[in-house]
């Protein structure tokens, strides 16, 4: 049996309990930074896998490695994000969350229990090939600054430092089975912008005696996407959001504040500096001209992604043999963002998508959804695909 026929095997022969992992994990929610029992099941797992070479790091995170034959020669790392949703979920599922508010909406139960079957995947094939695999399983993808920064500053990449990092999500807008890559630009940069416009409030009725938040923030919000439209190149992908405003009036009463919330995503580094300058000036100013004030507090958010062409080109070529080539698809740019971009900053990164999409079983709902799920089959696929694609790394 040549070593793609093995790990396809133990993909397949592993794949209810990387289901039976993943419905625990998914029943047992946890919030950004607080993945205390996550990460606790995820080193027990790895234990009764066989693997020892565990070192905890970033509060809730982990390393682990499985080390091949000559295991010096070249490490490649892989990774996984551990943390849940404020969601309420709306799945009627035996494994639904039970943590109130809490929900894996966004796939983390899938990629923490698809890198455990590949772990344990690589240490029953560790005598079929040269080199270290590393695995991290981080916290805090949703929440800034992200897990991903803390691993790396608490030495996931180094000693030695990995040729490249492959990371994995699950994509509904692709059947189970399907497999998508994108070369080069893939995810935008992830800024929060906190808007807090301070006016004078008063009676509706005599708008002359106060200074209206409510009027200054809809100008704001308006002008500032004229930035977009004027500053922003036609060639360069960038979007300016506000989802949260509070003004607590009433239909006779001006309110003294208006605060505002949104996101600034760019896929240029350059641009993003410059976008996010112009965004605070222009509310400050255009406050202050309108008699209030504008505080403009910026939460610096993720990095944009950059899919290192040559490892995705290889890995690609890698899923094409496991899956079959007419199952591995192109997929889009996105202005969704991943902490996973600051692995990219550091060393070769890419970033592939894992059909989950099942239109006849009714799970089409996106991430971030009340109603999200998966089809689980693409789990007998996941674990050893991302195998495959270590073994072909080292082996390259």
């Amino acid at each position: 049996m040549s070593l793609l026929e093995k790990i396809k095997s133990l993909s397949q022969a592993h794949s209810a309990k990387t289901v039976a992992i993943r419905r625990h994990i998914h029943a047992n929610p946890e919030l950004s930074y607080q993945e205390v029992n996550t990460v606790k099941y995820v080193e027990e797992q790895l234990r009764s896998f066989g693997i020892t070479n565990i070192t905890r790091m970033a509060g809730t995170g982990l390393v682990a490695e499985v080390a091949g034959k000559n295991p010096t020669r070249k490490t490649i790392a892989l990774r996984a994000d551990m943390d849940a949703l404020p969601i309420v979920e709306a799945n009627d599922v035996p494994y639904k969350s039970t943590n109130p508010g809490v929900m894996h909406a966004c796939g983390h139960d899938v990629h923490t229990s698809s890198l455990l079957g590949t772990a344990r995947i690589l240490n029953e094939v560790k005598d079929q090939f040269e080199g270290t695999v590393r695995f991290l399983f981080q916290p805090g993808e949703e929440k800034n600054p992200g897990g991903a920064s803390y691993m790396i500053r608490d030495g996931a990449l180094e000693n030695p430092r990995p040729v490249g990092i492959i990371g994995q999500h699950v994509f509904p807008l692709l059947p189970a089975g399907k497999i998508g890559f994108r070369e080069g630009m893939y995810m935008a940069s992830a800024d929060e912008i906190y808007l807090r416009v301070i006016g004078k409030g008063g009676h509706g009725a005599a708008p002359e005696l106060a200074i209206d938040p409510i009027v200054i923030a809809s100008h704001i919000i308006i002008a500032l996407q004229q930035i977009i439209s004027r500053n922003a190149s036609p060639k360069q992908p960038t979007v300016l959001t506000f989802g949260d405003i509070v003004g607590k009036g009433a239909t006779n009463i001006i309110p003294d504040e208006v605060r505002i919330a949104g996101t600034f995503r760019a896929m240029n580094e350059t641009w993003r500096a410059s976008g996010l300058q112009k965004i605070q000036k222009m509310a400050e100013s255009l406050a202050e001209g309108m008699g209030g004030r504008c505080e403009v507090e910026i939460s610096h958010g993720y990095p944009y992604l950059e899919n290192n062409p040559e490892l995705t080109r290889r890995l690609r070529v890698a899923a094409e043999a496991y899956v079959g080539q007419e199952n591995v698809h192109d997929i889009d740019i996105t202005l969704g963002a991943e902490d996973f971009a600051y692995y990219s900053q550091v060393i070769p990164a890419s970033f592939y998508r894992l059909g989950t999409r099942n239109d006849a079983k009714g799970l089409t709902s996106y991430v971030h959804t009340p109603t999200f799920n998966i089809d689980e089959d693409a789990l007998a696929i996941g674990p050893g695909l991302m195998a495959w694609m270590a073994v072909n790394e080292l082996a390259g």
